[in-house]
């Protein structure tokens, strides 16, 4: 190493030009980065889709979902299967273990499917897919004074201009039901023509085909046999024969149906501000950049535009606009920090030296960009974070390295010796450094959850970014220092600015924190004690509530969805009366928040998309909001209570829900299961009942929501001697009231059912159901309800599976952002729970949303921290070639939770996962500092400097670049602390735990470790005397004294104590976290 470092010294040309070259490659590499709203994340859904039309959820469950449920156990990479049997389908969810790609399991999933011979007949063909992970680049609508087919005309040719584009490829519409063909039979004609279903079934099936029937082959040509009789439309099938004799005489389906195109049977609509309107959905794939989707669709829909004048387009929202507002965000508060940082430098460092160690950003970005582009990294609001996290650490090797050099010169060293001896120096505490960040930052690989998914881009950003400024500073920056006049004597004399704020230094290291230094040597158990006092302070801040816990912080949204859902049945037009009253009340705030906020000028409620479905007694209120910036005091939370307020009580509902949209799931959700269904209602009812209860819960509710009235048959003893079997009765009874789909028509792009069924007239009450004429072998024609007898009972709208139990999930949310919802799951799950398993023991129970993306977390972390400390600490021994002494670097580490517990509490932010990734992050700086401090000290030690000596000068002259390396990354991080956007709640909890936890635990740290090394070394001291029988100076028993033997039963002992910290360390950590969250 040593060789390198001189080349580059002696070659400042190389240095320059690897310079040159990384950022070179970095600019090439950051213009290959794609941009994305949160990192690339691989599917880990697999979905299976089925279609079984006429079928209930009872049918979809025990006909097919309960089938391949049993096929998928025992299937390789299969964590769980979730399904919902529902009217005429149903979805099995299949979740991917961690250690599997989704696209492996696709075939083994395929393969279990495709074994299950026993589906019903009428059941389509199953639908297997790796579910793909989708953006919303841009949303619009369209709308005019046209009829529905007219916009659908526009919307397809918008799709198909759009999806022709290089760079997009899916998109969605919504607003429209499927187009059918409708042959509804008129009974009375029929009976009086004696025609049957069956028949006029089989005639439209043999009259209405495109159809090959082979060929003939002559000598000198080969000719082909088609039948081309196929139509498309409704008025080409009127004039199908349905029944023809010897005589001419034909009867045909005109004479007996009534056959029109028409929508499917769907109240799929969508309004926006009240308009009837088609909106298109354009998405991004991981693949594809988000502003380049977005731009495409927007110079396309100009054009569009201006092509149909009639025809509205209305932007309902713009992704890339969201993104571009969260990233510069970021950006801008990155480049004030990364300006904070340059100051600060500049005010305590001579200019030139500050310039060249503020040139390790740039570089290490560069660098990191380089390397970005080949691990696929995005431009998000992940990654774009962990930049801005690692400003201020970036500066702190630099400024060791620099500093040292800066001190070798002032001892009288030529500017070239004393670049090359400054960082041979302090390369091995800076490597270490450098590497045990690395490894702290290296733990969120291993994270399971939504935030492990999501952070482990930030890890790969700032361990790039940190590789390349150990580069930077040990090859490229003592070649810059020795070249430049940065180490021209007087400099710092020259510099007015540098002379002012190193004075304020020099009094802060000399008259206020040096009698602090001298206590804690002189004194070292009670300084000691001192900070463990405030360590157990705020730990009973934590136990007593005044710090409060949450798993996720609560995260503002552009917009927010109210959904609806009246008892199964309800006419379509009480629905659609319901929502408009809830539009209305959310107009109405949007005037009163208007005048109050912002004096009239701005509207806070931009859009309001109101849906229509999927049933026709459910729809929903989505209302995309002014953006967060330009709403600082009104959040969603406020928005959706006024509604709340103005609205008032739907009793009829059964379902009210205003949701917030949180990307971190449920906030409350508790899955039941079993297989007593009465039981699993029950335990259903008494825990709703209780959490009705607990203060701040709301929107409390519950998945078993009852459906349709049904009309339950069974066979008369008049059936069973006719010969009649309950088969064949409901057959005759779907062909008539559900209908029997005799072809699918392909017209253009749209595939075309055409059904065959009684007109409206016909199947309108129970006794046009009554009266349906069923036909015996003889032919005779019998009323239905001489045949079956007739019981109304209640049905459900859908069945919930988790592994093949029967589930009911209960959700709720908070009405307030300040609830703590880990204190209310913890509530719900020790005192709620308990009491309802033993009253209903077939009955059981899991924690769902947050809380069980929280408690995946938490388990990954047991795993894994235990690993990075054991790796860090082999670092840190082998750094210093003592256990000792790296037990006391992680003495240290608890003392972070003090500030971050007091900046949690000064912010007024609940403690989240987020603050505890921010922990991990913490950790790795303030070990950082630690290598440096006891590294110093060593170097002194070996020099032959006493003890105390040695210990003092360590703590002044470790002060300043210890206080720089806090106050920069403070400094990068106290923008996004005082930011007020919505972009900023998801990363301010863990800027607050490095910002805080490093302010605190820096003083701490400057403290502590000078009293730890007394203490160790009065240990040290008695140890070796009663080991020996002799007397030691303090220096002789300094692990870098030169020639020092360590007796290997204290070694063992201190091993022992070492692994009991750590587990300690973990243990404590990982209770505190499931405390707080």
């Amino acid at each position: 190493m040593t060789g390198i470092i001189n080349y580059f010294l002696r070659n400042s040309v190389a240095a320059n030009l690897l310079m040159v070259f990384i950022f070179i490659m970095g600019f090439l590499g950051l213009n290959q980065l794609k941009t994305t709203f949160f990192p690339e994340q691989p599917s880990r859904i697999i979905l299976v889709q089925v279609v079984y039309p006429g079928a209930s959820p009872e049918e979809m469950e025990e006909g097919v979902v309960s089938k391949i449920e049993e096929n998928l156990v025992g299937v390789k990479g299969v964590k769980r299967t979730t399904s919902i049997s529902s009217e005429n389908a149903a979805t099995v969810n299949v979740e991917v273990e961690l250690d599997f790609e989704a696209a492996d399991v696709l075939q083994d999933v395929k393969n279990a499917v495709d074994k299950i011979s026993s589906f019903p007949v009428s059941m389509e063909p199953p639908v297997i897919f790796v579910q793909e992970q989708l953006s919303n680049a841009y949303i619009f609508s369209i709308s005019g004074q046209v009829d529905l087919k007219t916009l659908k005309r526009y919307a397809r040719q918008i799709e198909s201009d759009l999806l022709a584009k290089d760079g997009i490829s899916k998109i969605t519409i919504e607003g429209y039901p499927e187009e059918e063909i409708e042959i509804s039979f008129r009974e009375k004609d029929m009976r009086a023509l004696n025609i049957t279903f069956d028949e006029a079934l089989i005639a439209v099936s043999q009259n209405n085909l495109l159809s090959t029937g082979g060929t003939i082959k002559t000598e000198n040509e080969e000719l082909l046999i088609r039948a081309k009789n196929k139509n498309y439309f409704a008025s080409e099938l009127k004039d199908i024969t349905v029944r023809s004799n010897s005589q001419g005489g034909k009867v045909i389906l005109d004479q007996i149906a009534d056959i029109r195109d028409r929508w499917e049977d769907s109240p799929v609509r969508n309004y926006v501000n009240g308009d009837p309107g088609v909106v298109i959905t354009v998405f991004n794939t991981l693949e594809e950049d988000m502003f380049l989707v977005s731009e495409t669709a927007l110079v396309y829909l100009e054009d569009f535009k201006a092509r149909y004048p009639d025809i509205e387009v209305s932007e309902i929202r713009d992704g890339s606009k969201y993104l571009n507002s969260r990233i510069s965000f970021i950006k801008k508060n990155g480049l004030i920090g990364f300006f904070l940082v340059l100051m600060l430098l500049a005010m305590f460092l001579n200019v030139r030296l500050a310039f060249w160690v503020a040139l390790a950003i740039p570089i290490s970005f560069a660098g990191m960009f380089m390397a970005a582009s080949f691990l696929g990294i995005t431009i998000n609001v992940i990654s774009t974070f962990g930049m801005v996290v690692v400003i201020g650490i970036l500066v702190d090797d630099g400024i060791v390295i620099a500093e040292n050099i800066y001190q070798h010169y002032e001892r009288g060293e030529k500017p070239m010796a004393a670049a090359l001896n400054g960082t041979l120096e302090v390369l091995p505490a800076v490597s270490s450094a450098i590497l045990t960040t690395v490894i702290a930052f290296a733990s969120f690989f291993f994270i399971e959850g939504f935030l492990g998914s999501v952070f482990k881009e930030l890890a790969i950003v700032v361990i790039f970014t940190l590789i390349f400024s150990l580069v930077e500073g040990v090859f490229i920056l003592p070649a810059h220092i020795s070249h430049s006049k940065a180490l021209k004597t007087g400099a710092e004399k020259d510099h007015f600015i540098a002379r002012f704020f190193n004075g304020i230094m020099d009094f802060l290291k000399i008259k206020s924190y040096g009698p602090f230094l001298k206590l804690s040597i002189k004194y070292p158990l009670p300084m000691v004690a001192i900070c463990v006092v405030g360590l157990f302070i705020v730990a009973g801040s934590f136990s007593g509530g005044l710090i409060k816990g949450t798993f996720f912080p609560f995260v503002q949204s552009d917009n927010f969805t109210i959904e609806l859902e009246l008892p199964a049945g309800t006419r379509e037009n009480s629905t659609n009366l319901l929502l408009d009253s809830i539009e209305q009340s959310a107009w109405n705030v949007n005037d009163a928040f208007k005048d109050k906020y912002f004096g009239g000028e701005k509207n806070v409620v931009d859009k309001i998309v109101k849906r229509v479905g999927p049933g026709i007694h459910q729809g929903s209120i989505t209302a995309y909001l002014l953006s967060g910036e330009e709403r600082p005091e009104v959040n969603n939370r406020m928005i959706t209570n006024a509604i709340r307020e103005d609205l008032g009580p739907i009793h009829e509902a059964e379902k009210l829900v205003f949701g917030l949209g949180n990307i971190f799931g449920d906030p409350i959700s508790v899955a039941l299961l079993g297989n007593d269904t009465e039981e699993l209602e029950r335990a259903v009812s008494d825990l709703k009942s209780e959490m009705r209860k607990i203060e701040n819960v709301t929107d409390i509710q519950d998945s078993n929501k009852e459906g349709l009235k049904e009309i339950e048959i069974e066979l008369t003893a008049k059936a069973e001697n006719l010969g009649f079997t309950l088969g064949e009765i409901i057959r005759y009874i779907r062909q008539g009231f559900f209908g029997a789909e005799v072809q699918r028509l392909q017209r253009g792009r749209d595939e075309v059912k055409v059904w065959l069924r009684y007109g409206d007239e016909d199947r309108s009450s129970i006794n046009d159901l009554k009266n349906m004429r069923i036909r015996t072998q003889d032919g005779r024609a019998i009323p239905l309800r001489e045949l079956v007898d007739f019981k109304i009972e209640r049905g459900l709208i859908s069945i919930n599976h988790i592994d093949g139990q029967r589930e009911i999930r209960v959700t709720a949310d908070v009405d307030d952002d300040k609830a703590s919802i880990s204190d209310i799951n913890t509530d719900i799950e020790e005192l709620l729970l308990p009491e309802i398993l033993s009253k209903y023991p077939s009955v059981r129970v899991g924690l769902e949303g947050q809380a069980r993306d929280n408690a995946e977390t938490i388990a990954s972390m047991k795993t894994i921290m235990p690993i990075v400390l054991l790796t860090m600490f082999f670092v840190v021994v082998v750094t210093f070639s003592s256990v000792s002494q790296a037990m006391i670097v992680f003495l240290i580490l608890p003392f972070g939770f003090i500030g971050v517990g007091f900046g949690h509490w000064f912010m007024g932010k609940s403690v989240s996962l987020l603050s505890i990734l921010g922990v991990i992050a913490l950790i790795g700086i303030l070990v950082n500092d630690a290598l440096v401090f006891i590294s110093t000290f060593n170097s002194k030690i070996k020099r032959g400097e006493p003890f105390k000596e040695a210990l003092y000068d360590t703590g002044l002259e470790r002060f300043r670049p210890i206080l720089l390396t806090t106050i920069t990354t403070v400094a990068g991080l106290l923008p996004l602390l005082l930011e007020k956007s919505v972009q900023a709640q998801f990363l301010i909890p863990m800027a607050i735990s490095v910002a805080f936890g490093l302010m605190i635990a820096t003083f701490i740290l400057l403290i502590m470790i000078p009293s730890l090394l007394t203490i160790a070394n009065r240990i040290r001291r008695t140890s070796f005397r009663l080991w020996t029988g002799e007397e030691f100076t303090h220096e002789m028993v300094e692990p870098a004294y030169p020639g020092r033997k360590h007796p290997w039963v204290l070694t063992l002992i201190m091993a022992i104590l070492v692994l009991a910290l750590i587990a300690i360390l973990v243990v404590s950590s990982l209770k505190i976290s499931e405390i707080l969250i």
